[in-house]
């Protein structure tokens, strides 16, 4: 249905004015008949042109033979069937949450972390959205995902704070939102890691309620908020099968700024995680244990305050 992948074209274009804009996502429709763009969609936030992941193209949108994947590496690295949440308490979980949700009315889903590159679903409708009361945090210390058993990464989510968390909202279409929820749900509910909720967010066009992935606190997982320099050191090294926690940081402080959105404790992080150069695990000496030891001393994080 829907995505942006505009290239510096469609970055050009961004200078040139809507109706430009317009035609030239026409032109990208007619260019690639394989792929079918909704100007609409972009209407409000035209900056995303050329920073969003196709869905179908997506390792995240999380279709049965991806699971299968996931379930196989599992296997190989000697996790039991445990290892993620049974198909049926999954589907449960989603079923419990889409009973709030008015039947035949579409859906919109609040996005703060990957889910603002690589949304991973089909939407019809992206704009800017605030969340009042809480707050990004790398709260989660996970072996899977950014992260191995050898050396566990941190995983983003949202704490409950007094702020605002300024990200995306994505609107899936109501005949379309029991297939793609079930998608999302495979994807940010594999572990049980956390609690979803339908919240009130504001955005320019006018209040609506969403979809949103707030912090599970009760999960094992969950180690809260830590200290910014053990936060950085972890997010400096660690590396799993979807790539560095380095990179994850790295995509999310970038889109931020793209969209022009003011996070300081990402910016502050990001900017400690800068500072500690470019180590990673594959570069420490085969006798560190990356587990409890993964970072030589580094140097201190800018003398910037985060947030409370």
């Amino acid at each position: 249905m829907v995505f942006a992948q505009g290239g510096q074209h469609g970055r050009a274009v961004l200078q040139r004015g809507p109706a430009i804009w317009h035609t030239a996502v026409r032109a990208l429709c007619a260019a690639r008949p394989g792929i079918f763009v909704t100007p609409q969609a972009f209407i409000h936030l035209p900056a995303l042109l050329g920073r969003l992941t196709p869905p179908d193209t997506s390792a995240l949108r999380v279709t049965p033979a991806v699971l299968a994947e996931w379930d196989e590496r599992a296997r190989q690295q000697g996790r039991g069937p445990d290892w993620r949440l049974p198909c049926d308490a999954r589907e449960a979980a989603r079923q419990a949450v889409l009973a709030q949700h008015p039947a035949g009315q579409d859906l919109w889903v609040y996005a703060y972390g990957s889910l603002m590159w690589d949304p991973g679903i089909r939407f019809t409708e992206v704009r800017q959205a605030d969340l009042q009361g809480w707050q990004r945090r790398f709260s989660y210390r996970i072996t899977g995902g950014r992260g191995s058993p050898e050396c566990p990464a941190l995983m983003l989510t949202l704490e409950q704070q007094p702020g605002c968390c300024t990200g995306l909202v994505f609107r899936i279409p109501a005949a379309q939102v029991d297939a793609e929820t079930t998608l999302l749900w495979r994807r940010e509910m594999l572990r049980d890691g956390y609690r979803p909720a339908l919240l009130p967010l504001r955005t320019p066009q006018g209040d609506v309620p969403a979809l949103v992935f707030t912090a599970n606190t009760a999960h094992p997982e969950y180690v809260g908020e830590l200290p910014l320099q053990e936060t950085a050191a972890t997010v400096a090294t660690a590396c799993g099968p979807l790539g560095s926690n380095r990179h994850y940081l790295a995509q999310l402080a970038d889109q931020l700024q793209a969209l022009q959105i003011d996070d300081p404790y990402v910016q502050t992080l990001w900017q400690c995680v800068q500072a500690m150069g470019e180590t990673t695990v594959a570069a420490l000496p085969p006798d560190t244990d990356s587990a409890s030891h993964p970072r030589s001393p580094s140097p201190p994080c800018p003398t910037t305050t985060p947030p409370p």
